[in-house]
């Protein structure tokens, strides 16, 4: 079989399980059980996991972990969602993207030992990814939480170096609860006995939350700004924690967030037990790439729309994203001002005039598009009127190609600084359409 034929091969598959696969998510873990026994419980013998929770900043503080482990000699696994433009972005084997043949074979093992019985989407690429660590050598599994963490399909696993919770804010009320304890007590699920716990800083009420999950464990909470710290000073990143101070190269991520990620990865090194040298964790911080989480995308078909304009892609969609986003462009419109529009789409279940909140002042326009694919996105004349909603001047737009045309058009002095956000599946749709590869 060609690799071309591999590649259909996986496509064919996909396309079917997004038929006969109910979409959305169930929650529990007897599924997972189940199937994982039938096949020899993989997930017990994955390379020693950490284990990454929260509502925002999972993703950046995994690429921050990848990096500096990759760049201290270790073998790496990890696994991720979404993806943005090619499935294989899930899982990573022994530090390289999973070739499509190896994914075909995997889930098709996976489906087998499933034997026709009700199972989640996630809960298949998850059994796939353990398959896949269990059976290729590495150092170091990084494991990212799906969705939640106690219930979530990732939480079979055991022996964890440390278990990672980052920021958490309101998103997905529908399953894990409406208010900031409810949710932080989802989180906090993925916690183990006897096994170190480091959170990024939190609000006031999630600590609690948590210093009660890692007191049930037997182990002490490590909390961002209450034992570590992170900061920017003269443009170094100082990290201040158990063993003392380091001055850093600041992060190549950009935004003040991400020096508090970049510190959560080091604070569960420092966690974990592993013996990561300073000079691998500047290498990693230096390094470190991680698509649409404020991506500057500077050529392709997308950006050749806009000549002159600065281009920017984040797929962050709920409030607290926006908050960190604004406040990043906030700091970067007063170092290097340009006139801001956003080019925005999301999906249904989440909350747009709480994320257009922190827009409002800042951008001078959002020109509101749909998202497709397999997920269903808001309209967009609904996504106007919540921007509206949140003080901001709003149009409709069939899509992001037209949005880019119409403020070409409408700027042709300014040249404007454009963020396209509001939703990881249009992140995907604008790196594909955009020609920006992922690696």
């Amino acid at each position: 079989m060609t690799a071309s034929d591999t590649s259909s091969s996986l496509a064919a598959l996909l396309a079917r399980m997004a038929v006969t696969i109910p979409a959305g998510w169930e929650f529990g873990l007897e599924r997972m059980t189940r199937v994982l026994a039938r096949l020899g419980d993989p997930h017990l013998a994955i390379p020693p996991p950490i284990h990454v929770a929260g509502t925002n900043g999972k993703g950046s503080v995994t690429a921050h972990l990848r990096a500096m482990l990759e760049a201290s000699g270790r073998t790496v696994h990890a696994f991720t969602s979404p993806h943005l433009v090619r499935f294989a972005e899930r899982i990573r084997v022994s530090g390289r993207l999973a070739g499509d043949a190896m994914l075909v074979e995997a889930i098709e093992r996976a489906e087998a030992a499933n034997g026709g019985e009700p199972i989640t989407f996630f809960e298949l690429t998850t059994l796939a990814a353990f398959l896949l660590f269990a059976e290729h050598p590495a150092d170091v599994t990084l494991l990212e939480v799906g969705l939640g963490g106690r219930l979530d399909a990732t939480n079979v696993v055991r022996g964890r170096l440390v278990s990672v919770i980052t920021s958490i804010s309101i998103d997905h009320e529908k399953f894990l609860g409406s208010t900031l304890t409810a949710i932080a007590g989802e989180k906090a699920g993925i916690v183990e006995r006897g096994r170190p716990v480091v959170a990024s800083p939190q609000a006031d009420e999630v600590v609690p939350v948590l210093d009660r999950a890692a007191a049930r464990a037997g182990v002490p909470l490590t909390l961002g700004g209450r034992d570590w710290t992170a900061s920017l000073e003269d443009g170094r990143l100082v990290y201040r924690g158990e063993h003392g101070l380091l001055d850093l190269p600041p992060s190549r991520l950009i935004g003040a967030h991400q020096v508090v990620n970049a510190g959560t990865a080091i604070a569960a090194l420092e966690a974990s037990g592993l013996a990561v040298p300073v000079a691998a964790i500047e290498r990693g911080l230096v390094t470190v790439d991680w698509p649409a989480r404020m991506q500057r995308l500077s050529s392709g078909t997308l950006v050749d729309l806009v000549p002159g304009a600065e281009v920017w892609l984040d797929g962050g969609h709920n409030p607290g994203a926006g908050a960190v986003i604004a406040a990043t462009l906030a700091d970067l419109g007063r170092r290097a001002p340009r006139p801001l529009r956003l080019v925005c789409g999301m999906l249904e279940t989440k909350d747009p005039v709480g994320f257009f909140r922190p827009f409002a002042g800042l951008a001078e326009h959002v020109a509101c598009v749909p998202v497709t694919g397999d997920h269903p996105g808001r309209a967009p004349e609904a996504l106007a009127e919540a921007a509206r909603a949140a003080g901001l001047v709003a149009t409709i737009h069939g899509g992001v190609a037209e949005a880019l045309r119409v403020i070409a058009a409408a700027a042709e002095t300014d040249r404007p600084r454009i963020l396209i956000c509001g939703s990881l599946h249009l992140a995907g749709e604008v790196l594909r359409e955009n020609g920006t590869e992922v690696v």
